[in-house]
């Protein structure tokens, strides 16, 4: 049975990317489920994307396989990309989009992307050149088989364990942070200029009121309960947060 294949990029949900990566999939490796899950990393950045990819990927399938786009550098001097993580496979440009999952991973090893395909496109590797080796990948082919010599991972020391920056903004208006769910619940955090306290879930506070979470995917979120936290705090991909002192409990994280 074909490995899943995951497929996450900054391609935008509409438009001819993802479908076109889709294409080749199928074709490729016609056994293989293909999971769409995220289409809207933050563009152009593979380091925020990185964070998100990180804590989203332990609850992808064993064994899968990642197709990873997030490209500014597309048809310019940087590599490419085969690593395994925990078992999962990652394809993509090397350049840092890897970076977080691979550091957490309990095994990890990675390899330099040689094979060319007969057709490459100077704009759109993601069609021409990971899906087919994700393809390859999800058929059993052995990384090997599509690349050199292993390299060392991780390889960008310089980027910090979390990354106190949003990394996400969804469909909701709430924003997720680079850090992962370790603050204690008494913690203040500073986004978008105010301190906000912690809650368990939106309801637990009254409408329009701001606050931060631990999310389902084990980051800090910061929500407005009934409203969306990206406007209210003008919060957008790449804004820092911090950690704060604990303001007057009586107008604290409300509108």
């Amino acid at each position: 049975m074909a490995r899943p294949i995951i497929l996450f990029t900054d391609f935008g949900p509409a438009g001819p990317y993802v479908g076109q990566m889709r294409a080749v999939l199928a074709t490729r490796a016609p056994g293989a489920a293909i999971i769409d899950l995220v289409s809207d990393a933050p563009a152009f950045d593979p380091m925020l994307s990185a964070y998100l990819l990180a804590a989203l990927l332990p609850e992808m399938p064993p064994g899968a396989v990642v197709a990873g786009v997030v490209d500014p550098g597309v048809g310019g001097d940087r590599a490419a990309l085969v690593a395994e993580a925990d078992g999962r496979l990652l394809v993509g440009p090397d350049n840092g989009l890897f970076e977080i999952a691979l550091r957490r991973a309990g095994s990890r090893r990675a390899w330099r992307l040689d094979w060319r395909p007969g057709r490459l496109s100077a704009t759109f590797h993601g069609r021409d050149l990971f899906a087919p080796v994700a393809a390859r990948l999800a058929n059993g082919e052995p990384p090997e088989a599509v690349a050199g010599p292993g390299r060392e991972v991780p390889d960008r020391p310089d980027w910090p364990d979390d990354l106190a920056r949003i990394v996400y903004v969804d469909h909701y208006g709430n924003a997720m942070t680079g850090l992962r769910a370790t603050l204690p619940g008494d913690a203040v955090l500073i986004a978008g200029g105010r301190p906000l306290l912690s809650a368990r879930t939106y309801s637990d506070l009254p409408p329009g009121s701001a606050f931060w979470y631990a999310n389902s995917i084990g980051l800090i979120e910061v929500a407005v309960s009934g409203g969306r936290a990206a406007d209210v705090l003008s919060l957008a991909p790449g804004d820092p947060v911090a950690l704060g002192q604990n303001p007057d409990a009586g107008h604290f994280g409300n509108g």
